[in-house]
């Protein structure tokens, strides 16, 4: 049996999170952050949350959907494939985030089903911080390997924006070095504890040649790639960051991410970027962040 379609739709009940200065600080850590806006508690106006923080405040909502024994998620075949995120507020202290999470989509591909699931945070002001699409494939229990979630339309139509982006001059290119327990550092800042992410007989077990880092903790390394290299270290400049998950990260491996300019008008800045491991393959592809013109 696959997802149950007739949960196409269905919005769940709230959740909500309280954030705390030292999760953030924990948070930015686990990802080696280094911009005093993160990490400097005693800087004027205080520190903000990393925009990957708010997939951390949102977790609790995606494990209620990933949970529910109506639509019939098998957990054992689950990949994060997509995560597209918009920044709206920033995320702070003490702030008590609440989450909506509706079902986007179900669809039936070559090899499995995807399952996309919008959040809709808001803080305790009732003021609106992210909205996400969390994006999963589940793949078939016939089929060892999976093909990418991403529909055939969407990937021209990302196809089309790359060819674009690289006809343009690169924008820069960020070289990264992640740390050998970097899996277990954001495990405990983010409160995924999958064992892939901390046991190398459960990541084996699951086809994988041994521990991988989060999806989510690759990301947030794109997005410090993109907040120094074309924000001026403004987190607040980021507006938009959206990724696509093609290939497993290890502990200890170096990612550079290549930036490439796109579309611009008189608020906000487009950027198409990849991030890549030493191999020059990419494990993020399609990227695309919308950055606030100064």
């Amino acid at each position: 049996m696959g997802l149950n379609q007739n949960c196409i739709g269905k919005v769940y009940p709230t959740t909500t999170f309280r954030v705390s200065e030292g999760a953030i600080t924990e948070y930015a850590s686990a990802c080696n952050e280094d911009n005093p806006a993160f990490l400097d508690v005693s800087r004027a106006g205080g520190i903000s949350a990393p925009p990957l923080f708010g997939a951390v405040a949102t977790y609790p909502a995606v494990l209620q959907v990933a949970s529910d024994p109506e639509l019939g998620v098998d957990l054992v075949r689950l990949l994060h494939s997509e995560q597209d995120m918009e920044y709206l507020a920033p995320i702070r202290p003490d702030d008590v985030i609440s989450t909506v999470a509706r079902i986007m989509r179900i669809e039936v591909m070559a090899h499995g089903e995807t399952l996309a699931v919008e959040l809709r945070a808001s803080n305790q002001d009732r003021v609106e911080v992210q909205r996400i699409v969390f994006t999963a494939f589940i793949r078939a229990r016939n089929k060892a390997r999976a093909r990418s979630a991403v529909s055939r339309e969407k990937r021209e139509a990302r196809k089309a924006l790359a060819v674009e982006a690289l006809r343009a001059e690169q924008a820069a290119t960020v070289v990264q070095q992640l740390d050998f327990d970097q899996a277990v550092r954001y495990a405990k800042a983010s409160g995924d504890n999958n064992p892939i992410h901390l046991s190398q007989e459960s990541a084996k077990a699951a086809g994988l040649p041994g521990v991988i880092v989060h999806g989510l903790c690759t990301m947030a390394f794109a997005s410090k790639a993109v907040i120094d290299a074309v924000c001026g270290r403004d987190p607040l400049r980021l507006k938009r960051l959206y990724a696509r998950f093609a290939r497993p990260v290890f502990p200890g491996q170096t990612l550079t991410t290549t930036l490439w300019p796109g579309a611009r008008d008189r608020s906000r800045r487009t950027y198409f970027y990849e991030t890549a491991n030493p191999q020059g393959q990419g494990v993020i592809r399609d990227g695309v962040a919308e950055v606030q013109m100064e």
